[in-house]
């Protein structure tokens, strides 16, 4: 099962691996999705804008950690591709005592600051305890999303895709179970959402490191794997520190965004939430694109296989550009079925902002896709500088949109600034990427050496 991506069609390689990733990915948005339509049509709208109204700070806070994960396990691949299988176990092992240490961290802190963070997004009070509740089980419990993650990371570092798939297939649908149970039956509100969230989501990681222990053999960690190692630990952090502070650096971007539309009422808020809900399900095939392609870059870093990478990112790259265009039609033609799904009964209140938002970004989903492919492709080979810079040019798009939409009161503006940071990211990192090969190519040793 395990995908050994350094020989063989690039094309091939990358739609043999991207397949169980984007069902993964998309089982992984059910996680959400589910806590939104539950609560959307089970508890009311206020609940559903309570949830919505959180997410990015999930996503700055979980997303930090998933980009340290995934950071961590770049030099997995680069090992795997490379044949040392004592080296991989090394940085698995290793991985798993920085996670652990910093997952420990960041619970506490993130618990501790909620409050504060609430209040400066502006959380409408009517929704402020609701919110409260959800978020604060969602970060307590973060030490399961940090498992699948890290887990299945090192798994897809190895080329296998499928199994972490399996785990999370099964664990979404528990978190459909539990969401019915808690909500409905126990009438736990959002608090049962979460709770069934962060269950579901350690299930599947503990499923991912017990196949890791007991199917493959060079993946199966002993306890000298997991001492702390100094020169490898400095790599992981190396990658792993500005893969997070990329994660944070957009999160930050979307929390201001969030600051602005919670200024237009819960109204707006619970409409946002759907329309980014229904983006989400649809971008997750970017997402993927992301994964296959580090994982593919990360191997054929290893063997020092640099023609490899950037075919393997023009085929990537039309793949993307085609999915862009048919999906945004098809998401226009099916938005009414869609919205349905969040909410019960009357949707002519919502409906209208839903629109306006995916109309607007999907024009931009292409330039979506690039980000996903040069960002990943340089991180896969260890270069992480220009793709944290990349976040940051995404930052100040979105933040500029954000505050003009706040000065202006205009919905409009505030759905532009996801369009603005989508499309100032994907063409800096179209650039990066080509910066980045043409040095490599200048001097392919020296690049190389540099890199390990």
């Amino acid at each position: 099962m395990n995908l050994d991506m350094t020989k063989g069609s690039p094309a091939k390689l990358i739609l043999r691996f991207i397949i169980p990733v984007i069902l993964g990915n998309l089982f992984q948005q059910l996680y959400n999705m589910v806590d939104t339509i539950v609560v959307g049509r089970f508890v009311g709208k206020g609940a559903l804008a309570a949830v919505g109204s959180t997410g990015t700070i999930s996503f700055m806070i979980l997303g930090f950690m998933m980009g340290l994960t995934a950071g961590f396990t770049v030099l997995t691949g680069q090992r795997y591709g490379a044949g040392d299988y004592a080296a991989v176990r090394k940085s698995a092992g290793n991985a798993f005592v920085l996670s652990g240490i910093i997952t420990a961290v960041m619970t506490v802190v993130s618990v501790a600051a909620m409050d504060p963070i609430l209040r400066l997004l502006q959380t409408p009070s009517d929704i402020f305890a609701m919110a409260r509740s959800y978020i604060v089980i969602i970060c307590a419990g973060m030490v399961c999303t940090v498992l699948y993650n890290l887990a299945s990371s090192i798994l897809r570092a190895v080329g296998n895709s499928k199994v972490p798939l399996y785990f999370l297939i099964l664990s979404a649908a528990l978190n459909v179970v539990l969401d019915l149970l808690f909500v409905i039956v126990f009438h736990a509100g959002v608090a049962g959402a979460a709770y069934a969230t962060i269950i579901s989501q350690g299930i599947s990681g503990v499923l991912c490191v017990v196949y890791m222990e007991t199917k493959i053999d060079f993946l199966r960690l002993h306890r000298e794997d997991f001492r702390p190692d100094g020169r490898v630990m400095r790599n992981q952090m190396h990658i792993g520190v500005p893969m997070a502070l990329q994660f944070s650096i957009t999160a930050i971007g979307t929390m201001i965004l969030q600051a602005a539309l919670n200024t237009f009422g819960s109204t707006v808020v619970a409409a946002y939430t759907a329309a980014t809900k229904i983006e989400q399900l649809v971008t997750t095939v970017f997402q993927a694109m992301g994964v296959t392609m580090a994982s593919y870059s990360a191997q054929n870093w290893g063997v020092h296989a640099i023609d490899r990478i950037r075919r393997g990112q023009r085929d990537a790259f039309v793949m993307s550009g085609i999915y862009a265009v048919i999906s945004y039609f098809v998401i226009l033609l099916a938005l009414p079925v869609l919205v349905r799904m969040f909410f019960s009964g009357d949707i002519s209140d919502v409906i209208g902002y839903v629109r306006t938002y995916i109309r607007l970004v999907g024009i931009f989903f292409v330039p979506l896709g690039m980000i996903f492919i040069y960002r990943n492709v340089l991180q896969g080979c260890g270069f992480t500088l220009l793709p944290t810079l990349g976040g940051a040019v995404e930052l100040v798009a979105r933040t500029v949109a954000s505050m003009l939409a706040i000065r202006m009161s205009s919905y409009i503006l505030a759905c532009s600034a996801t369009a603005s940071a989508w499309l100032s990211a994907g063409i800096f990192l179209w650039i990066s990427y080509l910066y980045i090969m043409r040095r490599i190519l200048k001097n392919p040793e020296d690049s190389y050496k540099m890199m390990r």
